[in-house]
């Protein structure tokens, strides 16, 4: 006990300047773990071309208006796609859509729900 002791009491420049490095370290290592969690991807905050280009084409079929665009995407594809647009009130409309999203993406009509704007 008294051989740790004088150890201790030799190097307490080295202890501290090594549990500081220790608490340094931890610091950083929970600091870049909770950043990586709270960055929102560029993907979920920007449209993607995808959505532009169907967001395009939806809005040039006849009774669509104005539209916009949301596609879930999955690691192993698409998990869903919102459509809001101004036409969604007419069934024929509506359909057309839903024709047109799922051909363009090729994704099951099930994954697909269209809204009608205010």
């Amino acid at each position: 006990m008294r051989k740790v002791l004088n150890f201790v009491n030799d190097n307490k420049k080295i202890i501290i300047v090594v549990i500081l490095i220790i608490v340094l370290v931890g610091t950083i290592y929970f600091i870049n773990k909770s950043q990586k969690n709270d960055v929102p991807t560029v993907s979920s905050t920007a449209k993607s071309a995808t959505e532009i280009k169907l967001t395009n084409i939806l809005s040039a079929i006849d009774g669509v208006g104005s539209t916009d665009v949301m596609i879930n995407e999955g690691e192993e594809g698409i998990l869903g796609v919102v459509i809001v647009c101004d036409g969604a009130n007419n069934i024929m409309t509506k359909s057309d859509i839903l024709n047109a999203v799922s051909t363009a993406l090729n994704v099951d009509k099930n994954l697909i729900a269209i809204y009608s704007k205010k």
